[in-house]
């Protein structure tokens, strides 16, 4: 199995127990925003540099602590796990419409989505492995999440 790296983010809806969530071009598993980091780069440099690419969003870097690092089964690539540097962001950024969510980049849909529980995965619609085992029970464990 190779392996594939990233850094996502995890934004939390600030009235609804949502996360957000994207959908890249020509896939149907939504996961959390976020990348590859590019050569020599650091996991806090890329997701601020993916969620600008992605979103459009500019992240504080003093807004952002991190949640860990997981592993899980890549969503769309088989035979590939993914190792994720997931970080936490405190608040939202100012650009933010919670409402309307931008999206850029590869990005086909972006969307808020519950987290307790998360919908059930369809023939049509799945969420990442990563998020949904790794992810959202990290989060329930540390008191992060609200009800």
């Amino acid at each position: 199995m190779n392996d594939i790296r990233v850094s996502a983010l995890v934004l939390l809806h600030p009235y609804e127990p949502f996360l957000l969530m994207v959908r890249k071009e020509g896939t149907s598993s939504f996961m959390l925003p976020g990348g590859k980091p590019e050569v020599g780069e650091s996991a806090e440099a890329t997701i601020i540099r993916e969620i600008s690419e992605e979103l459009g969003l500019v992240l504080e870097a003093d807004h952002l602590f991190p949640l860990g690092t997981f592993a899980a089964d890549a969503a769309n690539e088989a035979d590939h796990q993914v190792i994720g540097d997931v970080f936490c962001y405190e608040g939202l950024p100012a650009e933010l419409n919670v409402d309307c969510i931008n999206h850029q980049a590869e990005i086909a849909e972006a969307a808020w989505f519950p987290y307790d529980p998360m919908p059930a995965d369809t023939s049509e619609r799945q969420f990442a492995p990563l998020t949904r085992l790794q992810v959202v029970p990290a989060l329930a464990e540390r008191g992060l999440l609200t009800r």
